[in-house]
């Protein structure tokens, strides 16, 4: 098969193929290049046509919750089964945003082991899926009421990671503060979660948005920083320096405070939601702090991935869009940004042999949009097809006739 476009936007930040074409074979990109030139050397293969569109590599959604399932409107009902029909539609539905790999830091223990099987099995169509199993707090830390594994101590969370890995974990995360300044995990706690992953081989991402716990955590050397809302210039260039990844999430503060703005005066809004209209303070000051800040950080050389958490009730499955348009508006160059959707996460992933770009030899994990994201980022959300392996996982019918 050979998928033509306008454009071909290889992953790489910097290469553009125009009028390009992909040539696919058993599930992997055997060749990329001029169309003419490809149609020429393989004049038997079908071809797929994508006039005015964009080729691009499928996209990387690097902090999401498979398994979120208390801001749903009847969260009191639900159990294991329900969570689990949950993270099926919620992963079927990632591949109409063109994500074909995630990233998930924390949901219920089991359910993503269970959701790679049933995938591998043909039960059910997922993208492929890096897991955390349930993150670790400190006793009534954050998260603690969402399925977070409480654990006090060195030791004890030497214990939690290890019972995490047994159950299949590929990472490890770690909630070391919520929305005020008070660390909560201590220095010696976060330094042995870091020995502990490391040790075994495993990354370990850390949700830290408020000091002094970003500093505490680029001291322990956590492979990603999850949101790092109130990062400082000077803990950024730290962070490039010691090779720690940034996933900033702005779309989840963002689009959280203009929530907290639409639903401030409701009374019928779930406990997710009445959690974050309480802390609507603490929302404002985020969404301006990644306004105000994000290019000065991206300008100090940190590696940026892109990912949503969006978790509040009737939120779209994996809106990474969101999340690139926010990077773009915000000073980071559209090429790069594309990047930080995909070759950078799997980089940061390990799995940069697999997949992450449109070059030879990579899985065909691939995203077709209507349109010139270089020109518009915003035709990010006009996903036309998506293909896993080479096969169609997502077809928007109304943009193929």
């Amino acid at each position: 098969m050979i998928l033509v476009a306008d454009r071909i936007i290889t992953g790489d930040g910097k290469t553009i193929l125009e009028n390009g074409a992909v040539c696919v074979l058993d599930g992997k990109i055997a060749a990329v290049g001029d169309a003419a030139g490809l149609r020429d050397k393989h004049p038997r293969m079908s071809v797929r046509e994508y006039p005015g569109a964009t080729i691009m590599p499928g996209l990387i959604d690097m902090h999401v919750h498979i398994g979120f399932w208390r801001s749903q409107s009847d969260a009191r009902s639900f159990n294991d089964f329900k969570i689990a029909y949950l993270a099926a539609d919620y992963v079927k539905k990632a591949f109409a945003k063109g994500v074909t790999t995630i990233r998930d830091v924390s949901s219920p223990k089991n359910l993503c082991a269970s959701i790679n099987y049933a995938a591998g099995k043909g039960y059910i169509e997922a993208p492929r899926i890096i897991s955390t199993d349930a993150a670790i707090c400190f006793t009534g830390g954050h998260a603690w009421a969402g399925g977070s594994i409480e654990a006090d101590g060195p030791w004890a969370v030497r214990a939690a990671i290890r019972d995490n890995i047994k159950r299949g974990a590929q990472w490890v995360k770690i909630m070391a503060s919520h929305r005020t300044d008070t660390p909560e995990f201590t220095r010696e706690e976060l330094e042995a979660a870091v020995d502990e992953a490391h040790r075994v081989g495993k990354k370990v991402a850390v949700h830290a948005g408020t000091q002094p716990s970003i500093q505490m955590c680029i001291d322990a050397g956590f492979d990603t920083i999850e949101h790092g809302t109130h990062m400082t210039i000077e803990q950024a260039r730290q962070m490039a320096e010691k090779g720690l990844v940034w996933c900033p999430t702005i779309a989840a503060y963002t689009r959280t405070y203009e929530f907290i703005l639409e639903n401030m005066n409701k009374q019928d809004i779930d406990s997710t939601g009445s959690s974050f209209v309480a802390d609507h303070d603490y929302f404002r000051d985020a969404a301006t702090a990644y306004k105000d800040n994000f290019k000065k950080l991206y300008e100090t050389g940190v590696k940026i991935v892109a990912g949503t958490d969006i978790i509040y009730n009737n939120s779209p499955a994996t809106p990474i869009a969101w999340e690139m348009k926010y990077m773009a508006e915000y000073g980071m160059p559209p090429l790069e940004v594309i990047m930080a959707a995909t070759k950078s996460g799997a980089e940061t992933l390990s799995i940069g042999d697999i997949t992450g770009e449109i070059a030879v030899g990579k899985q065909a994990d691939i995203v077709v949009v209507a349109g010139n994201p270089l020109v518009d980022i915003g035709v990010m959300e006009h996903v036309t097809e998506t293909y896993l392996a080479g096969k169609p996982v997502y077809q928007n019918s109304e943009r193929n006739g």
